[in-house]
């Protein structure tokens, strides 16, 4: 008697690109799956530079966001589970990048501006 049931395949990630309202990852299998960034609100508040900062993780089973601080599981994305992460999580997660962008204007060390800019700076306030 034949079993009934298909076999599962784990299918990875081998791609991914971001868009202002999108995330688009090629499969292993040859399909590529999209869907809105609304989904994954992390995503959504980054910039392009944070969002296109990724690597996969788990031999492509799940993508990893460092500056966003956010992983997605293939699996997720495939079955269509959008992020499950609570608003005051995210209220919280906010309000620490807020706080990261004050703390680096106000701790940026003088030296690492670039000597011709010092100059066209101190030329103009003469």
């Amino acid at each position: 008697m034949s079993s009934l049931s298909p076999k599962i395949q784990m299918v990875k990630a081998q791609r991914v690109r971001t868009t202002e309202d999108s995330l688009a990852v090629d499969l292993s299998d040859g399909r590529t799956v999209s869907v809105p960034l609304v989904w994954y609100p992390r995503l959504l508040q980054g910039s392009s530079k944070e969002r296109n900062n990724w690597r996969l993780i788990a031999g492509g089973e799940g993508i990893h966001r460092p500056d966003l601080d956010e992983d997605l599981s293939v699996e997720g994305i495939i079955l269509g589970r959008a992020s499950a992460e609570s608003q005051a999580s995210l209220k919280r997660w906010l309000e620490s990048r807020k706080e990261g962008v004050r703390q680096r204007r106000v701790t940026r060390p003088k030296s690492n501006r670039h000597p011709s800019r010092a100059g066209r700076h101190a030329a103009r306030q003469v």
